[in-house]
């Protein structure tokens, strides 16, 4: 009886994840090891551990349903794993409702290889473009988003491009992970992803609020005040380089909220963010 309870529970959680068309990033293997050799599994229900197979998950939008835009989700978890749901999926489907194309990314865990999630979310960036007649969408309308260690790494890619193709159209980054400063940082996502005694340099490097030019793709930031595991401190920093810079931003700053909300409503007043990134889309001429 357990184990069909188990099996029912699985099939609720990942029956829609597994329905949707699965992407390897790298089709003919990775190139460099992250040193995990554990088995990747499931460390609670929604959250996938010891990634070393990257792939991201289509969330496409029919051709007459389409507004055009795409985004790659990079869904949070310390660097230790993925949300897969409620930072992933259940994102991907609230764009879907009105003709936003979304990727659920399953990058890889650096374990202390720094740059190993980078590239990952750099290769799924080049795919959707690449691909991008096929999913109805405009080159120039694919924006990134990640969630808590995962709006380190949008906030990463959107800092760290080098050429015009590279870039992002925006970043949706929520209560993001963004300095690997040790004191305002969440201490979990520095040490999975520099290691234990990382050099200044490194630091600095991804030390996103640090990158911000003139050419950072228009930005939405959320966060709650309450947040005990990311300090807030990281958006604000962000958006004051953000401003300082002239580039298009929005922080949207909430009392009670905590950690991890993603779009689940809990009565507070942060249930009603993604209306706000909804109205922001629409400022921005991504959605109509």
């Amino acid at each position: 009886m357990i184990k069909y309870i188990i099996l029912a529970i699985f099939s609720m959680f990942f029956g829609n994840i597994l329905s949707q068309e699965k992407v390897l990033l790298y089709p003919n293997g990775v190139r460099e090891s992250n040193g995990i050799t554990e088995n990747e599994s499931f460390q609670r229900s929604d959250f996938v551990i010891n990634i070393t197979e990257p792939r991201m998950y289509v969330y496409p939008v029919e051709k007459g349903n389409a507004s055009g835009t795409a985004v790659l989700i990079c869904p949070g978890g310390g660097y230790s794993g993925v949300s897969v749901i409620k930072e992933g999926e259940e994102i991907a489907k609230w764009f879907n409702e009105f003709g936003v194309s979304a990727f659920v990314l399953y990058y890889r865990m650096p374990n202390g290889h720094w740059d190993i999630p980078l590239k990952d979310a750099q290769q799924a960036f080049f795919i959707i473009r690449n691909r991008a007649n096929e999913w109805n969408i405009n080159k120039k309308k694919i924006g990134i988003m990640g969630f808590s260690a995962g709006g380190h790494l949008a906030s990463t890619v959107g800092t760290h491009f080098k050429t015009k193709n590279e870039r992002q159209a925006f970043m949706v980054l929520g209560y993001p992970v963004v300095t690997m400063n040790r004191e305002i940082t969440h201490g979990g996502s520095r040490k999975n992803l520099l290691g234990e005694q990382p050099s200044d340099e490194l630091v600095k490097l991804y030390s996103n609020e640090l990158h911000v030019t003139g050419k950072t793709p228009p930005t939405f930031i959320v966060h709650a005040k309450d947040d005990k595991a990311v300090p807030i401190a990281n958006s604000e920093n962000l958006m004051k380089a953000l401003t300082e810079k002239k580039v298009p931003a929005e922080l949207k700053i909430y009392d009670k909220g905590g950690h991890g909300f993603g779009m689940r409503k809990s009565g507070i007043p942060a249930d009603n963010w993604n209306e706000e990134l909804k109205t922001w889309l629409k400022s921005q001429k991504l959605i109509k």
